[in-house]
């Protein structure tokens, strides 16, 4: 049996290697291929800004080229997985929207990653079980078991980075909201307001400013307000900015006070923090217990019982046996 496992992987082993030496050139003749003309790289630059060279400009390079890799790359990993009907594929939409993915090639990649950490997980298990010459049904188990947890690894990943940009968002927004109420009362309308916001919260709460630029983007290419505010509360997943985008629909609607719809959802979210921050601390007396059961009391019991037990096991033990 060892003698027919190693014939197979004596015939298995050319064919790796070629694919590693074809993986390799292909990656070199990628990267060789993305060298352009400076004077095409200045053109480019001039166009989108975004591409100027800074400090670490080899960094920003390499970004792109694996970038473009990607891409490219993406959409045959991700055929197999692609939604079978529109109700599936705007949900995933709307999840990589939720965590700040909004490129139309952003399912696609994301699919593919999905897939790749299939295969990844599928043939390092198999080369694995080859190599230790071990085809039990537990290493079968075990491999499937590899392969299923980086098939669904991106999906924890995005879960993570959508919980963490919903935080930012809820802490950031009675913030903006104050920032918003002084730009209102002080005479700008409420597109001015956002872009207010949107420039003056760049350095403090990133995500609350980009989205708020993107918001003004879309009404200054024509959209109405409604839809704006409405795609605003959809994209960010977040209740507390769905909840003020049907208020300022309804305060637009009907002719009321902005700055006061404003100030009342800035003040019941602020009142919502400090409760859910008052929420948490009484939390932590509970929490406390296991890390004082586990770590402390341990230390605790041998340094006050370990002397008393020590005396009794050379004392007390010699004089019940030599009684006895």
């Amino acid at each position: 049996m060892v003698f027919a496992d190693l014939v197979n992987f004596a015939q298995l082993l050319p064919l790796a290697v070629f694919g590693l030496f074809a993986v390799g050139a292909w990656w070199l003749l990628d990267l060789v291929a993305t060298g352009r003309p400076r004077a095409v790289q200045r053109l480019d630059e001039l166009k989108n800004p975004a591409l100027r060279r800074r400090e670490g400009g080899g960094v920003t390079k390499k970004q792109d080229t694996m970038t473009k890799v990607l891409e490219a790359a993406s959409p045959a990993l991700a055929a197999p997985l692609q939604p079978k009907s529109e109700l599936e594929a705007s949900k995933l939409k709307l999840k990589l929207s939720n965590g700040g993915y909004r490129s139309e090639a952003a399912p696609t990649i994301f699919l593919g990653f999905k897939f790749l950490g299939l295969i990844t997980g599928l043939f390092g298990s198999g080369i694995a079980m080859m190599l230790l010459g071990n085809f039990s049904q537990k290493s079968t188990m075990t491999s499937l078991f590899v392969a299923g947890a980086l098939f669904y690894l991106p999906d924890l990943v995005l879960m993570f980075l959508i919980k963490k940009r919903k935080e930012a968002i809820f802490l950031g927004l009675p913030d903006a909201l104050d920032l918003m109420v002084v730009c209102v009362e002080a005479g700008l309308g409420l597109d001015q307001a956002m872009r207010k916001v949107s420039d003056e919260m760049k350095r403090i709460y990133r995500v609350i400013s980009d989205e708020f630029a993107l918001s003004n983007f879309q009404l200054q290419v024509g959209r109405s307000r409604t839809e704006v505010l409405h795609e605003l509360g959809v994209r960010t997943g977040v209740d507390d900015l769905r909840s003020l985008a049907s208020i300022l629909i309804q305060a637009d609607k009907f002719g009321s006070s902005i700055a006061q719809a404003l100030r009342v959802q800035s003040d019941s979210m602020r009142t919502r923090r400090r409760q859910l921050a008052e929420e948490k601390a009484a939390k932590t007396a509970v929490k406390l217990i296991f890390p004082l059961v586990i770590f402390i009391f341990p230390g605790i019991f041998v340094i006050l019982v370990g002397p008393a037990a020590i005396t009794m096991v050379r004392e007390m033990f010699p004089m019940m046996s030599g009684g006895s």
